[in-house]
């Protein structure tokens, strides 16, 4: 049995998914993207098998749905799609804000449909890249890296397997979690860096002495504040707000280490500035070795069957025969 797996935008992660999955033959690779030159492009590299730009045709026939998309255009795109999915099929996305993607999917797909979030983080050979687009794709973006998998309680065990074997079949590792602790964990690892990259930018842009400070601004400004981007503000944003509570508790809590770092450098206090900042330092190297070790728990699976075959199986002794059932 084939099955299909569309994957809708074809960006870094929906193209790196896409490579990933080459040469499992069971599976057919459907892509779309609403920016028609990416969408060829993808499949010129082979990310994808077949391009489709219709939206509805490229889910009509999909057993497995996987929503590569800036976080403000997943709910406009659920509501396009919700009547072109057959029943049984497995919705999957990549967006930054769990809690607020589940209530989509309940209020617009179908019952006989199943949702399951997954949140990347690629591997640690890329956390210091800053490339964007389908130009940084790569087949092990996501090898040693790990995925929170996330789930509504009534997802079937069936949909929830699936997902965790698309995650070992991409080199990385699955987390299991709930949407609850996934905004959680997001706020601060994903959310909170951004939004102080762009705190720093408009302290600093177009502010007394920018123009001659613009020229000397090197790698610590760079990197620092390298993680925002026009093009996904607004998503930015909406993940900010939809997740408001943990967001605004990790917001306080670095407002508070600022502060402290404030009040001893004006009170000249050189014993607490470079314990601060040695902590800091010695935090980050034991994060970084930790990330590039990446000797965490995982989830045991068997890799004797292949991807492919394993979610055959499960398509046709699980999720579908739960369809089946409802008729």
């Amino acid at each position: 049995m084939s099955i299909q797996i569309t994957i809708i935008g074809l960006g870094q992660v929906g193209s790196s998914i896409g490579l990933a999955l080459a040469g499992q033959n069971t599976i057919k690779r459907v892509g779309h993207d609403k920016n028609f030159e990416v969408g060829r492009l993808a499949q010129k590299n082979g990310a994808v098998d077949e391009f489709k730009l219709n939206l509805p045709a490229s889910v009509a026939d999909a057993n497995v749905v996987i929503l590569c998309l800036p976080l403000s255009e997943i709910r406009e795109t659920l509501g396009y799609v919700a009547q072109d999915l057959q029943e049984g099929t497995v919705i999957l996305d990549t967006a930054p804000a769990k809690a607020i993607v589940a209530s989509w999917i309940e209020e617009l797909i179908p019952q006989g449909c199943y949702y399951v979030g997954l949140t990347p983080a690629a591997g640690a050979e890329f956390l210091h890249g800053h490339e964007l687009g389908i130009e940084a794709a790569r087949a092990d973006l996501f090898s040693k890296g790990i995925f929170l998998v996330n789930a509504p309680h009534s997802t079937p065990g069936e949909a929830v397997k699936l997902a965790t074997d698309l995650v070992s079949l991409l080199g990385a590792q699955a987390m299991i979690s709930d949407s609850v602790e996934a905004d959680g964990l997001l706020a601060s690892t994903h959310i909170l860096p951004q939004l102080i990259s762009a705190a720093l930018l408009n302290a600093t842009v177009d502010r007394p002495g920018w123009m001659e400070a613009r020229k000397v601004a090197a790698r610590p400004y760079a990197a620092t504040t390298a993680s925002i981007s026009h093009e996904e503000a607004k998503s930015l944003g909406e993940a900010a707000l939809e997740n408001r509570e943990n967001v605004v508790r990790m917001l306080d809590t670095y407002m508070v280490s600022l502060q402290k770092l404030r009040d001893d450098i004006e009170d000249g206090d050189a014993k607490s500035v470079v314990e601060f900042l040695e902590s800091a330092a010695q935090g980050h190297d034991r994060w970084l070795e930790e990330r590039t070790r990446a000797e965490w728990q995982t989830i045991e699976s068997a890799e004797v069957q292949s991807f492919g075959d394993k979610i055959s199986h499960l398509f046709i002794g699980g999720i579908l025969e739960r369809a089946k059932k409802r008729k």
